[in-house]
């Protein structure tokens, strides 16, 4: 096993390179030969090319030797295979089991040798930036079988990405959804390579990872028996091994003892143990049994080692790229063969031991990921991952399946492992005298046993059957002896050491949160107060809409307009004896006028034409009035109109065992002489109702779950006022860094927003407990009387309208004005009327308006200026209708303009 270089022995390296470059660079790597001397046949056959390429691998590891003898095998099947090539490869192989004397070894190699290629074989441990910075300079190109690929044009890699197998396992993980892993992996520059892109691929698929250990390579059994003992006591039964086949081995065989590879636990090996199982004995596979891997997936079912099946490959990759360089060479005695075999190794492709081959980007095209399973001394394909289609059981199935072939766990089981073990968890309920909605415990007399109902606990319940795991668990009551004088700040202080995790109505609240986590909420959030509601209804509301000087405004307008109306319908009813009746009638209606037009808008009740024009606007009036007092009086029955101001001299209730007291005190300012602690909905109810001239409250503070329980208990007799203070809500607490408070987080979170979560709530509140927000109501905080200021401007237009048409019904002036706007009207918008000779034989337009009819002028009569107009009454009978009748008036100018 190679050591790590130290900082002596990369200085060291690096000048050797720097010495012997020179040498290097002005040397042509290689040329062709054209005399007998230099040709493998002396003389006999067709000449061909001695290429010689680079060999640093470790022959006194089993792997190293494996890997030397594959290359030797690959250049004799090659040219057996191909006679009549003009080139033959040969291996310079240098044994080294160290960093420094490999990096001493390539530099000899490529100037002593002067080889053409380079091939670094799989070492734990190298410095893959040297080489590179050797092939660059030297225009040798370099193969490597270590994981990563500096940024140089000659260097290439042939094992697969790390992000490739970390993908493949993290795809395994998500298949079983386990929830977190624990990694272990030596403590190499390898190691330390793949965790980073380990930990990438964890974080972008949601995984956590709990821990990671790394193991030194030359620990001893006791150090690893100790860290296996830890790993015994803590939660995650799921274990990734980075190892290399030598530490990894000794491991599990560690882990075995240690009793980890029994019923209930998972682990995972990489490449780095998996691709050397064929090679293991017996008694390693023993204790590997029931471990999940993946490794390079190849075609061939030979127990082949694919470090071998790879060396083979790229051997053979090698030669058909030199035979191709040589070709494009032209025999050009000066021509440098490294470049030109770069070239034809970029486009090398063939169907290899290990698979399609094929550099892509200077690595190797990497083949799909084969899941298996350790059984027994041998082991099972269960299934491969491919980065377009995840995890399949067969390559040649379509689609994407994400389920494996069955597996044999550790232990020999069968069952799939949660991931998780926790003995049991210690789940702490509070024990209360109140609010059982949220919390009811109750013990069972006949069986002796206590249960837990309540809306926070069917919360928990449901988050449970949600989580990715089983977990077993039990309840610890807290303060089940019922005293008085406990807190949910004493009951959150015994976690970790009597609970792990505390189930109940409990506020997420920042003091709290420096001594436990607490989970997403459940509930609303936020805190406010509560009054009693003193509804201002009596046998007088009705008249509340209106403010006393609008009422005195409407009254007397009526009366006005009555007497306006009662002046102008004098005028035109008159006192004849023929309509005596019906005058009486109307103006004993006159007085009633401006609401009688209102309860019997069918019936005339006016003659006048001025008449019909002031109730008009009566009833414009009307309707605005009307509709503001319709609105008014919905405001005054619907709205809270009881304006609460918060008072030094009140008394407050809060709930015992909470935050409330600290808060009120610390943060409101509240005096503590004025708080008083109730258990239950019934206690602040019975001290509201007392108030707090007879030792109750005034004021009930608390959060707004609890204070919607009193308002649904007790209808309309309370209400919430005053600005809402911010806090958590409910949630569950657990100990701080506690793994569950993620999973429980999410698991609440869709139980919050699942169908079930109004079931929940209706079971437990009943169907009245509403969750919207409760102070939707107090959007108004009071609705005012409506007054005569706000309908000035209205009657203002009433009365103007009501002294107007007095003025042109009463005055001579106003008459004569009215006369002229009449005529004009009728000029403007009516045909001319008729001579009196041919009046007979007119139509008479009549104007329907209240049975008036429209007066009509001609100029051939007689005129005297001044003259009133006189009212005729003209019947006509149709000959085609019915019986049916209709008087109308037409009035005439009674003289007729002077002739001069």
């Amino acid at each position: 096993m190679l050591n790590n270089m130290g900082l002596c022995s990369r200085f060291l390296a690096i000048f050797t390179l720097t010495f012997f470059s020179i040498g290097i660079s002005s040397s042509s790597s290689s040329s062709l030969a054209t005399d007998a001397n230099v040709n493998g046949t002396s003389g006999q056959g067709p000449p061909y090319l001695v290429v010689p390429v680079g060999v640093v691998i470790d022959l006194g590891s089993p792997l190293g030797s494996m890997v030397a003898s594959c290359m030797k095998m690959a250049i004799s099947d090659y040219y057996a295979t191909r006679p009549d090539c003009r080139t033959r490869l040969k291996l310079q192989i240098k044994s080294v089991d160290n960093v420094v004397d490999a990096n001493f070894a390539a530099v000899e190699l490529l100037k002593k040798e002067q080889v053409d290629g380079l091939i670094i074989g799989p070492q734990e441990s190298t410095q893959e930036t040297f080489f590179a910075e050797v092939a660059q300079k030297t225009r040798v190109p370099t193969i490597s079988f270590t994981s990563t690929l500096p940024n140089n044009n000659y260097f290439f890699r042939t094992t697969p990405d790390d992000a490739i197998q970390a993908q493949a396992l993290a795809a395994i993980i998500r298949g079983f959804e386990w929830p977190e892993i624990a990694v272990i992996y030596e403590d190499t520059q390898n190691g330390d390579r793949f965790l980073s892109h380990l930990n990438r691929v964890l974080q972008e698929s949601e995984i956590r990872q709990a821990y990671s250990v790394p193991v030194a390579t030359s620990a001893d059994n006791s150090r690893i028996l100790r860290e296996l003992n830890r790993f015994g006591t803590r939660q995650t039964r799921v274990f990734l091994v980075h190892m290399g086949p030598s530490l990894g081995h000794r491991f599990f065989d560690l882990a075995k003892r240690a009793g980890l590879m029994s019923p209930g636990y998972a682990w995972l090996v990489t490449y780095s143990l998996s691709v050397f199982l064929g090679s293991a004995g017996p008694a390693a596979r023993d204790s590997m049994e029931g471990v999940l891997g993946v490794r390079p997936h190849v075609p061939t079912k030979e127990p082949f080692n694919v470090y071998g099946l790879w060396a083979y490959d790229v051997v053979t990759a090698l030669a058909m790229a030199a035979d191709r360089a040589v070709l494009s060479v032209n025999s050009s005695r000066n021509s440098s063969l490294g470049p030109r075999i770069l070239d034809q190794l970029s486009s090398v492709e063939f169907p290899g031991s290990s698979g399609d081959f094929r550099f892509v980007d200077r690595k190797l095209r990497p083949s799909p990921v084969e899941v298996f399973n350790v059984i027994g001394t041998g082991d099972k394909t269960v299934g491969y991952w491919t980065p377009n289609r995840g995890l399949v059981r067969e390559l040649s199935s379509s689609g994407e399946t994400n389920e494996l072939k069955s597996i044999v766990w550790p232990g020999d089981s069968v069952t799939r492992p949660k991931g998780w073990a926790i003995p049991k968890l210690r789940v702490g309920i509070p024990c209360k005298l109140g609010f059982m909605e949220f919390v009811n415990v109750t013990v069972d007399r006949k069986t002796n046993s206590t249960n837990a109902t309540g809306f926070s606990v069917d919360i928990f319940q449901a988050a449970l059957d949600l989580l990715p795991f089983e977990i077993d668990y039990n309840f610890s009551y807290y303060n089940d002896t019922g005293h008085v004088n406990w807190t949910y700040d004493d009951m959150l202080s015994k976690i970790p050491q009597e609970f792990d995790m505390v189930v109940g109505d409990t506020t997420i609240w920042a003091p709290r949160a420096n001594y436990v986590d607490f989970s997403l909420p459940y509930s609303e959030s936020g805190v406010t107060l509560v009054v009693k509601n003193r509804k201002p209804f009596d046998m007088w509301i009705f008249v509340r809409p209106l403010r006393w000087d609008l009422w005195l405004a409407i009254i007397s307008a009526c009366i006005f307009m009555g007497i306006v109306l009662r002046i102008l319908e004098s005028r035109a009813t008159g006192d004849d004896s023929g309509s005596l009746r019906m005058n009486k009638n109307r103006l004993g209606m006159i007085h009633l006028s401006p609401m009688a037009v209102l309860a019997f808008p069918e019936r005339n009740m006016v003659s006048n034409s001025w008449s019909f024009i002031v109730l008009v606007f009566w009833l414009f009036m009307a309707f605005i009035l009307m509709q503001s007092y319709t609105a008014n009086l919905s405001a005054i029955l619907t709205v809270d109109q009881l304006k609460f101001a918060f008072s030094d001299n009140y008394y407050v209730g809060y709930q015992e065992g909470s935050f409330m007291k600290h808060f009120l005190i610390n943060q409101l300012h509240i005096s503590e002489s004025r708080l008083k602690s109730y258990s239950s909905v019934e206690g602040y109810h019975k001290a509201m109702s007392l108030g707090s001239k007879n030792e109750g409250i005034d004021a009930v503070f608390d959060e707004i779950p609890y204070l919607k329980i009193l308002i649904n208990k007790y209808d309309s007799q309370y209400k919430m006022v005053g600005p809402t203070y911010v806090t958590g809500g409910f949630g569950f607490a657990f100990r701080r860094g506690s793994p569950l408070t993620a999973h429980f987080s999410k698991a609440i979170l869709d139980v919050t927003q699942g169908s079930n979560m109004t079931a929940i709530v209706k079971k437990n509140f009943g169907p009245g407990y509403s969750s919207q927000d409760p102070l939707s109501s107090t959007i108004s905080q009071g609705t005012s009387s409506l007054c005569f200021y706000d309908f000035a401007g209205l009657f203002i237009i009433i009365g103007t309208v009501n002294i107007f048409a007095l003025f042109c019904s009463e005055t001579a002036m106003g008459r004569k004005l009215t006369c002229q706007t009449e005529r004009f009207i009728h000029r403007c918008f009516f045909f001319k009327a008729p001579r009196v000779d041919s009046m007979e034989d007119s139509s008479v337009e009549v104007n329907s308006v209240h049975g008036i009819a429209s007066p009509s002028y001609d100029e051939g009569l007689d005129t005297h200026a001044g003259e009133e107009v006189q009212e005729i009454e003209l019947t006509s009978e149709s000959r085609d209708s019915t019986s049916e009748a209709r008087d109308s008036v037409i009035g005439v100018e009674s003289n007729a303009e002077r002739t001069t």
